[in-house]
């Protein structure tokens, strides 16, 4: 039976992490994801799982020694943040290559340089097409349930893809939270046991994960990959219709706040969305109709369902916690694609919160108010913007 406790965004990785006991942990610490293998290591040490705790020097080897554990067979998780990711860079490809269900926990972190250790997307967001899937989390409680459906997702034979539960550094990595976790019993029932179809310790039918691929096949074996993606959609959607079903917890995609009626409308991932409702709600009472979508899964991209909800929106500020130099930001770049078809509707980009930098509900209104001038004008004056930026004399 579910019961409720108080935990920060690191502690109920790590609890998330106990309670599904993979066979594997191979980690290396770095800000602010330090605490998940820490606090983990401690549930090692105390017997209160059967993990194999892998402590190497480096993120490399810590998703080298991830790679190689999963190819034999083993359920295996991680958690890492920013430079940590970067420094995995060649690796991540590598493990979505070989089809590995990886779980990997990211604690959004700004890239050097220069050197800064609050939270940004720049991390995750720069991982976009290494073959991962992507969950993106507002809080604590959905950092574990986002973990808890990662591991049926990555497991299912349809996908066979890792996937990385992204969650903003300190705002919800250090945050205490009251949330509710699963019983145990539950939880090993929901996972269930890792039977997986191929692995190279199956003597029986032996296998080679990683060989040479050569133009002959390499297309083919990335349209697979495609596919795992392709397929990963649906599969998403089962698992979270039977986690709402043991939880009363729903999830899907995205969620839609205020947003059926609404005339403007934001869309922004993890934290800032909870500052954004708040911000929702007063405008609602001054009858102003905005709305809030906050994307959940990021890669796949559910551009269909995307468009389908802001179809009848008449401007929309993406709200970006990364940049793409020389282009606009990487989620208003997907939010357009997916809207191409849709003329009438007026999209703007603001780049924000880089390196930390705190947004709060006077700036989001102020998008609100640059969206209700589009929608008198007509007319968008300036795609992408920097909110809160010091420049020009400025303030």
């Amino acid at each position: 039976m579910a019961k409720r406790v108080s935990l920060s965004g690191n502690e109920a990785a790590a609890f998330a992490m106990k309670q599904i006991n993979p066979d594997v942990v191979a980690a290396y610490p770095i800000t602010p994801s330090t605490e998940i293998p820490q606090y983990f290591s401690q549930f090692v040490a105390n017997g209160e799982v059967d993990t194999e705790f892998v402590a190497v020097e480096s993120e490399h080897s810590a998703m080298s020694a991830c790679i190689g554990s999963s190819a034999a067979g083993a359920r295996t998780m991680t958690a890492t943040s920013s430079q940590g990711l970067a420094f995995m860079w060649e690796m991540l490809y590598i493990a979505a290559s070989m089809r590995l269900p990886i779980v990997m926990t990211v604690a959004n972190r700004a890239l050097s340089g220069p050197l800064n250790i609050h939270n940004d997307h720049s991390d995750s967001m720069g991982a976009r097409d290494t073959g991962w899937i992507q969950l993106y989390s507002e809080s604590a409680q959905e950092t574990y349930d986002n973990i808890m459906q990662a591991i049926r997702i990555a497991e299912d034979p349809r996908v066979s893809l890792p996937v990385m539960v992204c969650m903003d550094g300190f705002i919800t990595s250090h945050a205490l939270e009251s949330l509710e976790v699963l019983d145990n019993a539950e939880v090993k029932k929901f996972i269930g046991e890792y039977d997986p179809e191929q692995f190279l310790l199956n003597a029986d039918h032996p296998v080679s994960l990683g060989a040479m691929d050569l133009p002959v096949y390499y297309t083919e074996h990335k349209r697979q990959q495609q596919a795992g993606m392709d397929n990963a959609k649906q599969v998403i959607l089962e698992v979270a219709q039977e986690y709402e079903k043991l939880t009363g917890r729903k999830y899907s995609y995205f969620e839609k706040y205020d947003l059926d009626d609404a005339d403007i409308a934001i869309v922004v991932l993890n934290s800032t969305a909870g500052t954004t409702k708040v911000v929702v709600d007063e405008l609602r009472s001054q009858g102003i109709k905005a709305g809030l979508l906050k994307p959940r899964t990021f890669r796949p991209i559910p551009g269909k369902e995307i468009a389908e909800a802001l179809k009848d929106v008449k401007a929309v500020a993406v709200l970006d916690k990364a940049d793409s130099f020389g282009a606009y930001g990487p989620l208003f770049t997907e939010i357009r694609n997916v809207m191409f078809d849709n003329k009438d509707i007026k999209i703007v980009n603001y780049i924000f919160g880089l390196g930390g930098r705190d947004v709060d509900t006077k700036d989001i209104e102020n998008v609100y108010g640059d969206l209700m001038d589009i929608v008198k004008t007509g007319k968008v004056c300036e795609v992408k913007k920097y909110l809160g930026i010091r420049e020009k004399g400025g303030e």
